[in-house]
């Protein structure tokens, strides 16, 4: 009866504050056991919902809760998420003055605040510890568990810190560790060290359906990126850099591209960096290239796209900064920039930063090892013509399905070659010359160069030399790649990296097994922009918005995202925090016309609905006339989630204007962008070609030089218009207003406009 009325109570909290009907994966049986007295131990992927895991506890248990968060931005986020929808919070953190921190604690102790976010280097000040020691503390959470354990990615001596506090405490309180990153040795430092007691563990496992995951190899990565931007305007999105210099570099070349870019990395002052932070989170900047030191707790729910300009250091690094796109479960990017020099750059800053760590010889060097095994881990996912979200998965000790069908490797058709011949000469030549020599010197002698090092060494004299002249030296490197993937080679974490033969290589040299290479049949090092040939429209994951609405919920979606806007700009807080796009996709699906059906809407609960929720009823039933429209595709209309893709099976073809579409086509007197594209996308073969997307034409009109984006400083936001050709050929601009007397500019076209937009789709 107790745990029935407990469950019942979270689901009530669950819908009353935050506005779900039902708790995810993980969820319910974690708060349960808090809820229950028993530690918990979280392992959840970012974006599946783990600050809900300590906040629905915290605001059911009487005390305070204590939330310790590694930095200032996260605990921010979510103390103003909170006190939005009606819970007392406060953080605790540098960035208060002495009387501030005081009047905060003061207000907890007289019970005005449920739950407190603060810094770990807080919990040993005399002030916060007597004020702990004379409060009833019900429960320490501790987010970002993974920086407590020397053996993270992230480790942070002040989180040892933590246990010290709580032994200090008259009575322990219940103890929550929650992370979306640990490999097992992690997880079981991070309970050892917190001294959990018979945890309740969940770990839900580390996918995210909604990314689409990408590795790239082109051969100008400054071009890549300028590409990336214009084909997917209005997006928001963060680019990675691995050092401050390429941050400024790439900041200065979008800035002069036009494109409305943030920086950020630790070389910037403090109030620079909290400035373009802060013009990120309310998208006033669309773009933010920063270093890693951006991003840990940044609850920036509409981030579409992640690119790492370099490969980061390792598979943990990566997975957390990937992670920050998509967390509204939309369907977002990640894609990684490879090129031969990350690797160089990667060794050189984790032998800097491990010279400068306080540890023995002996210590040093056993994290030196293992910092280096983690980037060679990184630089096989690079190289791997595998599933690429098997791979992460199955580094974090998941296993399931070699096939994602969300990735660029699963989307892409091979050709299998068998290179079991060349794997024996190669694996031979290593063998001979006394597994002494790196990758770039095998290769140079098997193509029978003549350099003073091969001469010097003499490899020149020995059988192997040669014996590959007739092979690119790129194709070469595949092979031995892949022999180190299938783990016949493995490479030495040395200075000067060595390749040696393991036990099973004797497996190829004596014929008993075979060694194929999978090869794209769009390589990217064949393309002249670098790209692995996928379509947007042909990925896995949620449907995306324009596959769940019509153009005209489209427009609707458009109307209630300036309707949020302007909220967020009255009430001085980021847009998201509102309410996602997410929600605002749900209320053109649902179309709620009263305050009941408002509160069915995903992510709207009452509080919420207080404060905004009639304003977004105008703003609907303005746009309808009060009538109930079907402003979404019914389910067997929209393009459906591909089923699990076996390599073998043909994909559908890109989508292509035939002679018998184009006389189908019927020209209107003015439609929007969306509009067109719906007319072109029902009247294709649906069963052998991919669906037509909107932002592809605009890309192409932009190219062409009909539409021009630039910034709106009074929006803060850039804006496409019509350029003087654009107009010519038929492009016009419409001002209308919306249901909160705002006016907004729609780019119509017209039936010559629509006639060049044919033409210009045929050619390309």
């Amino acid at each position: 009866m107790i745990q029935n009325n407990k469950r019942n109570l979270a689901l009530e909290v669950l819908k009353k504050y935050f506005g779900y009907e039902n708790f995810r994966n993980g969820q319910e049986t974690l708060i349960h056991s808090i809820l229950g007295g028993r530690d918990a131990l979280g392992i959840m992927p970012t974006g599946a919902g783990k600050s809900l895991v300590y906040q629905i506890p915290g605001i059911i248990m009487e005390g305070v809760t204590l939330v310790i968060s590694p930095l200032i931005s996260l605990m921010k986020d979510q103390v103003a998420a909170l006190n939005e929808v009606g819970i007392h919070a406060a953080f605790i953190n540098s960035s208060l003055s002495a009387r501030q921190v005081s009047l905060a604690l003061e207000y907890a102790r007289q019970g005005k605040y449920q739950l407190i976010y603060v810094a770990p280097e807080r919990l040993e000040t005399e002030e916060f510890l007597y004020f702990a020691l004379n409060t009833r503390i019900s429960m320490v959470a501790v987010d970002e568990a993974h920086c407590i354990s020397q053996w993270g990615q992230d480790f942070r001596p002040s989180y040892l810190k933590i246990v010290r506090f709580i032994e200090q405490l008259p009575k322990r309180p219940v103890i929550g560790a929650f992370t979306a990153t640990a490999t097992k040795e992690v997880m079981e430092d991070i309970s050892c060290i917190l001294k959990l007691q018979s945890p309740e563990v969940v770990v839900t496992g580390f996918d995210r359906e909604n990314l689409y995951y990408e590795v790239r190899t082109p051969k100008d990565k400054e071009k890549e990126i300028l590409h990336y931007i214009a084909e997917h305007p209005g997006k928001c999105g963060i680019i990675y850099c691995n050092t401050r210099n390429n941050v400024e570099e790439l900041w200065e070349l979008l800035l002069k591209e036009g494109v409305a870019a943030a920086k950020y990395h630790a070389g910037m002052s403090d109030t620079d960096r909290s400035r373009n932070q802060e013009n990120f989170i309310y998208d006033r900047n669309l773009v933010m290239v920063a270093t890693n030191a951006f991003g840990m707790g940044i609850d920036k729910s509409n981030v579409r796209y992640v690119i790492h300009y370099n490969m980061p250091k390792n598979i943990e690094s990566y997975y957390q900064e990937a992670g920050r796109a998509g967390r509204d479960g939309e369907p977002s990017e990640c894609i990684l920039l490879y090129s031969g020099r990350d690797v160089e750059v990667n060794k050189f800053l984790i032998e800097k930063g491990n010279a400068g760590e306080e540890q023995d010889f002996a210590d040093r060097e056993i994290i030196l090892e293992r910092d280096m095994e983690r980037l060679k881990k990184m630089t096989y996912y690079c190289f791997t013509k595998d599933c690429l979200r098997e791979y992460i998965l199955n580094y974090f000790g998941q296993y399931g399905n070699s096939s994602c069908g969300n990735c660029c490797n699963c989307l892409n058709e091979y050709e299998e070659t068998d290179v079991t011949k060349q794997s024996m000469v190669i694996l031979q030549c290593i063998r001979e010359s006394g597994q002494r020599y790196g990758i770039n010197l095998i290769i140079a002698a098997l193509l029978g160069r003549r350099t003073a090092k091969l001469t010097a060494t003499n490899m020149v004299n020995q059988s192997m030399y040669g014996k590959l002249a007739s092979y690119q030296e790129g194709f070469l490197k595949q092979i031995v790649n892949k022999l180190i993937l299938d783990e016949y080679l493995f490479v030495t974490s040395d200075k000067y990296a060595v390749v040696k033969l393991n036990r099973t290589a004797l497996k190829v040299i004596e014929g008993e097994a075979a060694v194929i290479l999978k090869t794209s049949k769009t390589n990217t090092e064949d393309r002249e922009d670098g790209k692995a040939g996928s379509n947007a429209s042909g990925k896995g994951g949620r449907l995306r918005k324009s596959e769940i609405l019509t153009s005209r919920g489209l427009d609707l979606f458009e109307m209630l995202r300036q309707v949020r806007t302007d909220i967020a700009r009255e009430e001085g807080m980021p847009p998201y925090i509102i309410f996602s796009d997410r929600t605002l996709t749900d209320m053109c699906v649902k179309l709620p016309f009263t305050k009941d059906e408002m509160l069915t809407v995903t992510g709207v609960g009452e509080n919420k609905f207080l404060k905004y929720g009639e304003k977004f009823l105008k703003a609907i039933l303005d746009f309808t006339k009060g009538s109930k429209e079907v402003l979404a595709y019914e389910p067997a209309e929209a393009e459906p989630k591909p089923e699990k893709i076996v390599r073998s099976k043909k994909l559908k073809d890109d989508f292509s204007l035939t002679k018998e579409m184009r006389e189908a086509y019927k020209t209107e007197e003015k439609i929007t962008i969306s509009q067109f594209v719906d007319k072109l996308n029902d009247i294709r073969d649906e069963s052998i070609m991919k669906r037509l997307a909107g932002v592809h034409v605009t890309a192409i009109l932009k190219k062409e030089g009909y539409l021009l984006e630039r910034y709106n400083p009074k929006l803060g936001r850039p804006e496409t218009y019509p350029t003087e050709k654009g107009q010519e050929a038929g492009i016009i601009t419409e001002n209308r207003t919306s249901g909160n007397g705002n006016e907004y500019l729609v780019i119509l076209y017209d039936e010559k406009a629509q006639l060049k937009l044919l033409d210009l789709i045929e050619r390309t």
